[in-house]
C-alpha cells in the first residue's frame, strides 16, 4: 500500500487546532519538533495527570484526509490541522492498519502506529456535535473511532506535503488497534 502526505501541522502549545506548516522534523523517540506533544513520555495533560511517567505513545497524530472529505459532507467545516493532528494523510486507510505498522515516509522518516485516537469532548467545543461524527457505535454495540491514529518515531528526519507513505506491515499475527 502507498499513500501520500496532503499536510504537515505542529503547535507549540496546547490546543485543539495544528497550524499547517510547509514541514516539520521528526525526532526518534519523541515526536514532531516544537509541537507541544512531543516527549518520550506523556505529553496530553489528562494522561499527565494520572501518571507523567508514561512512555509516549501519541507523539506522532494522522489523521486520513477522506475523514475531512466525509465530516464536509456531513455539513462541518473541518480542513487538514483543524482536528489537531500533525500529519494528513491520502489513499492510506490507517484504520485498518495493525498495530505495528510502520510508515515510511518520504525517504527517512518512520512512525510506528500504536492506536486509535479516542477524541474527547473538546472535539465538540470545535464544532458542536462533532464527536458523534468520529465516535459512534456499530451493529454489534462496538465503538468506532474514526478519528484517526498515533504513533511513535521510529527513525527522525523531515515530512512535507507530497513525500510518499510506504506501509510496512508486522509479522502476523496482526492485532486490531485499539485507543492510546
Amino acid at each position: 500500500m502507498t499513500g501520500r502526505v496532503v499536510a504537515v501541522h505542529s503547535s507549540p502549545v496546547h490546543g485543539f487546532s495544528k497550524a499547517t506548516r510547509g514541514e516539520i522534523a521528526l525526532v526518534e523517540g519523541v515526536g514532531v519538533v516544537g509541537d507541544a506533544h512531543a516527549g518520550p513520555t506523556v505529553q496530553h495533560r489528562s494522561r499527565v495527570a494520572a501518571d507523567p511517567s508514561q512512555p509516549n505513545l501519541r507523539q506522532v497524530h494522522l489523521i486520513h484526509e477522506e475523514l475531512f472529505v466525509d465530516l464536509r459532507a456531513a455539513g462541518y467545516e473541518v480542513a487538514p490541522g483543524s482536528l489537531g493532528e500533525n500529519i494528513t494523510t491520502g489513499d492510506v486507510d490507517l484504520l485498518a492498519l495493525p498495530v505495528g505498522t510502520r510508515l515510511r515516509i518520504g525517504s527517512e522518516t518512520v512512525v510506528t502506529v500504536t492506536g486509535l485516537r479516542n477524541p474527547c469532548q473538546q472535539i465538540n467545543d470545535f464544532q458542536p456535535g462533532l464527536l458523534k461524527q468520529v465516535v459512534s457505535t456499530d451493529d454489534e454495540g462496538r465503538v468506532v473511532r474514526l478519528a484517526g491514529v498515533m504513533g511513535v518515531v521510529s527513525r527522525g528526519g523531515s515530512v512535507a506535503p507530497g513525500d510518499p507513505i510506504q506501509v510496512e506491515l508486522p509479522p502476523p499475527p496482526h492485532f486490531p488497534l485499539t485507543r492510546v
